[in-house]
């Protein structure tokens, strides 16, 4: 698979863009009743629609998935080395683009199309879930937390069981994301029942805090490799 991201992420980090996941799934659900990160809910809904021959509607429930199919292709396609060449700084394009597309969002007026939000969204999201996968040195996602729910308990367990430091710190890297994730839906909805559309401005300026925080880090190591190196005295 081709990678735009190559250093794992921080344990802010990745509560930040954990807390993005909860909050775009809380705000997308409550305004149009579609979840627009994974897609597993807008296949349901299709296949319920289907079946019940609501055509229409699960037609445009296909919309989100595919923009969430274009946004994980789009990442693969800048993971391509030939692009690499071309943009120097493919992860700050991305996540340029993920906050540029969700301010636009936040300016809509309440009455714009449902699908505008929801396409737009899904998009944002399939960039995120492509792009941010490794937390310092473990898998995890920052859309859905099944997953990360599922590898916590197994690494508390492994620690409870064998008494393992690295499982301890695991369980508590996993604790963090889920609770982020949490905290971010009760933000997203909470925000957005009072807010409306603007509420999404919420996850932007999160993406915008991810953003400062990567080159904040990148100019650190910069600074490190720059440095010339000690030797040791006579």
């Amino acid at each position: 698979m081709a990678t735009i991201h190559r250093r794992p992420d921080t344990l802010t980090v990745g509560v930040l863009l954990a807390a993005v996941g909860g909050f775009l799934d809380a705000y997308t659900f409550i305004r149009h009743t579609v979840f627009a990160n994974l897609q597993s809910g807008n296949v349901l809904l299709f296949c319920v629609e289907a079946t019940a021959r609501h055509w229409h509607r699960a037609v445009l429930l296909l919309i989100p998935v595919a923009a969430f199919c274009v946004g994980v292709l789009l990442v693969e396609a800048l993971g391509l080395p030939r692009v690499e060449r071309l943009l120097r700084r493919p992860l700050r394009l991305v996540l340029t683009v993920q906050i540029t597309l969700l301010a636009a969002i936040a300016a809509l007026p309440d009455d714009a199309p449902e699908q505008i939000t929801t396409v737009t969204v899904s998009f944002v999201a399939a960039l995120q879930f492509s792009t941010f996968t490794t937390l310092r040195d473990m898998p995890y996602t920052t859309l859905a937390e099944s997953g990360n729910l599922q590898k916590g308990l197994a690494a508390a367990h492994q620690w409870l069981a064998g008494r393992r430091p690295e499982a301890a710190r695991r369980a508590a890297r996993y604790t963090a994301i889920v609770t982020g994730f949490v905290v971010g839906a009760v933000l997203g909805a909470v925000l957005t029942r009072v807010l409306g559309a603007p509420a999404v401005a919420v996850a932007a300026a999160l993406l915008a805090t991810v953003l400062a925080l990567l080159i904040r880090e990148t100019r650190r190591l910069q600074r490190r490799q720059a440095a010339p190196p000690l030797h040791p005295g006579p």
